[in-house]
């Protein structure tokens, strides 16, 4: 495990400890958009690794600022070495710093009792766009209160990457006809594509030298899949009440599907990082990963034949649904903040539907909207080559995104979801030749000493 990958764990530790606390007068009068014509205004935001992504929101935001009169100063803050969880929590323990802060996914968590509560914000937005997602939701609105705002920018899902070329000529399955650039995909291939029949895909390109790249090892990526991986077979480890619930059926099923993966795939999943899958995709080595758009542009940029092969497409369905792995951003106000108005006059600004248009735009379609309505943007047909190759990408239709972790308790999810505690669980039986009670058992205490502290 990285140094960096230690440094996120241990602030998710610590968040989940952390009790509420609200500023006084924080729950005031509902937001009003006004006019700001003083006053500065400070803002930091991840640094998207879209180039240009990051310059589209800042002059979407001086735009505004200039029009407001409000000073506005607007940092992209780079993840490398965690910069921006470590910027985070110097402001959060400092408390001075930024007006506005982007918040990677677990994040409000962490801060929460240093936040301004935003209902006033979330609520109009919910009646323009649809009610927030249930991954994102699950983040942001913390006791009650919407803790930060949903963003697109720098939200994300993870579903199936995979060569067009490989599936059809190795597993018979045909991408673009199950699921083509529009709404109307052949609905008979989309009910076949099960966890089930993944298994024989990803047979059948093993054995023809291409594996699938889906990590084992307590890498995000491979968190993610995981997670989406066990809630398509109706696996939560612990309920909405705090409730163990590790040892079913359920979680003896999707354990004993990774067994018989693992016998397709590659030794060196148990030791990848979030940059390998993309690699082994991009190499021509393996058939189908699960990622965001990125590996994609890197092959666009490196590899353009390979980029041409390439279609994103949802999960298979398990026994209880399909499920999308899916990673979501926000913004958050620090309630030692000067100007709070203006804070909130930005963030309302920004995620009107326009607004959202142009920043997923920027991203060239990586983003995805935390709102339903949001989920009929251009850039997903246009963009490629092939032309359409990221329309399936946002999670709609029947896939749901999903945030590995849910539905527990957010402190209790954080805290299984800073462990790897399902990937750990997985690497137990198919890697290290314990049983699948000993992997639940192990899975079991661990949860109940989460409980505990």
């Amino acid at each position: 495990m990285s140094k960096s990958s230690l440094t996120r764990r241990s602030i998710l530790k610590a968040a989940a400890l952390t009790p509420p606390v609200f500023a006084a007068g924080s729950l005031a009068k509902p937001f009003v958009h006004g006019a700001y014509a003083a006053g500065t205004l400070k803002m930091g935001a991840w640094d998207h690794w879209v180039p240009g992504a990051g310059k589209e929101l800042e002059r979407i935001c001086q735009e505004w600022a200039a029009k407001e009169k409000v000073e506005l100063t607007f940092d992209l803050i780079t993840s490398n070495g965690d910069k921006d969880l470590l910027t985070l929590m110097a402001e959060g323990q400092a408390g001075a710093g930024h007006d506005i802060m982007g918040l990677r996914t677990w994040y409000v968590e962490a801060q929460k009792q240093r936040f301004v509560p935003v209902d006033d914000i979330v609520e109009p937005l919910q009646k323009q766009h649809g009610d927030v997602v249930t991954a994102s939701k699950y983040c942001s609105f913390i006791d009650g209160h919407w803790m930060a705002v949903p963003s697109s920018y720098a939200s994300s899902a993870l579903p199936p990457c995979a060569r067009i070329d490989m599936l059809k000529q190795y597993a018979g399955i045909d991408v673009q006809k199950m699921y083509p650039v529009g709404p109307n995909g052949d609905k008979e291939l989309q009910d076949s594509w099960t966890y089930e029949n993944f298994l024989k895909a990803a047979e059948a390109c093993s054995k023809n030298g291409h594996p699938f790249g889906l990590g084992l090892s307590t890498c995000t990526d491979a968190l993610n899949m995981a997670g989406a991986v066990f809630a398509a077979f109706g696996s939560f480890l612990v309920d909405e009440k705090g409730e163990v619930t590790v040892k079913t059926d359920a979680t003896r099923q999707a354990l004993d599907w990774f067994k018989k993966l693992s016998k397709f795939l590659p030794e060196e999943v148990y030791a990848y990082d979030n940059a390998s899958n993309n690699k082994a995709l991009v190499s021509g080595f393996s058939a189908l990963i699960m990622n965001p758009p990125s590996a994609h542009a890197v092959a666009k940029r490196d590899a353009p034949k390979i980029a041409e092969q390439l279609w994103t497409f949802h999960s298979p369905k398990g026994p209880k649904g399909r499920f999308d792995p899916a990673n979501y951003y926000f913004w958050g106000i620090w309630n030692f903040s000067k100007n709070i108005p203006a804070a909130k006059a930005l963030l309302t600004h920004i995620s009107q539907r326009e607004i959202q248009e142009k920043l997923v735009t920027a991203s060239i379609g990586f983003d995805i909207p935390p709102f339903p309505k949001l989920m009929d943007f251009k850039v997903w047909e246009e963009e490629g080559p092939p032309k359409g190759t990221f329309y399936n990408y946002p999670p709609r239709g029947d896939a749901t995104a999903f945030l590995s972790g849910y539905p527990a308790p957010l402190k209790i999810g954080t805290q299984m979801y800073a462990q790897a505690l399902l990937v750990k669980m997985i690497a137990m039986h198919t890697h290290q030749g314990r049983s699948v009670d000993e992997a639940m058992s192990y899975a079991e205490s661990e949860i109940e000493g989460y409980l505990r502290t």
